[in-house]
């Protein structure tokens, strides 16, 4: 997708930012031109691994992260609404190889040092979030999928970013890579049930206030299925990578079923960043 210039009218829903939560959802209707529509090819199974571990936008300072040594004039924090870079940041981890990751500056072996690369991504992303008139350092304003995708182009890191709009565009898009999603988070989904964390188990969600809005990155598509000859979306089962740490959920992940997508969809935004160029 080519970097887009003014401002033309957004659709922009802005969430209260949380020290876990910082997504706001931005839409911009020339990305329909960067959908890649579902024309009945076949769905398969597939799983996307970071290179880098489990990061966590929390606990900044457990970490020995001090964002007063990373930037000029900055305080200490302990947590940061940076939840847009941290899953930007494992999205590059799968497109890049380890040396062209160093060679950006994001040491997949080091989870201190990933994260502070994450954090450096949420200022440069929310500088590319025009609409808003704050940005970090020092304001932690939150940004949004469309936001840290032209950080990563601006960068040089990607060559375009896409889109989609239904649960078959997403499926379709993980089998070439892995998706960044925008969502709101409800304050049931906090703490997911079962072994498997999986959000459609939770009592009554639905009914559950909104805490604000996350980014998260879709990892795999784990399960497809059919029935009577018909794409299921009850039965079609995601998962996705968090960014609060290896010890939440299911090894810092969690899963849904397109029917939960299907459900929240209105709130929902997907983000493909790609490198297509053959040198990795």
């Amino acid at each position: 997708m080519q970097e887009l210039g003014a401002l033309p009218d957004l659709d922009v829903q802005q969430y209260d930012v949380h020290p876990a939560l910082g997504r706001h959802r931005v839409l911009d209707p020339r990305s329909l031109a960067y959908r890649r529509p579902y024309t009945g090819e076949t769905i398969r199974t597939v799983e996307w691994a970071p290179r880098v571990p489990v990061l966590d936008q929390q606990d900044l300072l457990a970490q020995g992260i001090r964002t007063s040594e990373m930037f000029d004039g900055v305080q200490d924090v302990d947590a940061l609404g940076s939840c847009t870079a941290n899953a930007a940041t494992a999205a590059l981890s799968v497109l890049l190889s380890a040396d062209a990751c160093a060679a950006a500056g994001l040491d997949t072996t080091d989870p201190v040092a990933a994260e502070q690369f994450a954090i450096g991504l949420y200022a440069d992303a929310t500088t590319c979030d025009q609409w808003m008139d704050a940005t970090w350092p020092s304001d932690d304003s939150g940004s949004s999928g469309l936001g840290v995708a032209k950080a990563l182009r601006r960068r040089g890191l990607i060559d375009q970013y896409g889109h989609a709009t239904s649960a078959e565009e997403l499926c379709m898009l993980l089998q070439t890579g892995p998706v960044l999603m925008g969502m709101e988070w409800r304050d049931a989904f906090f703490e997911p049930v079962s072994n498997v964390a999986l959000l459609d188990e939770i009592p009554n969600w639905e009914s559950s206030p909104v805490a604000g809005g996350h980014e998260v990155l879709i990892t795999a598509l784990e399960s497809v299925a059919e029935v009577e000859g018909e794409f299921s979306y009850e039965h079609t089962v995601i998962r996705v990578r968090n960014s609060w740490s290896a010890s939440w959920g299911d090894s810092g992940s969690f899963r849904m079923s397109l029917a939960l997508y299907q459900q929240m969809r209105g709130a929902i935004d997907l983000v493909q960043p790609r490198l297509d160029r053959t040198s990795r």
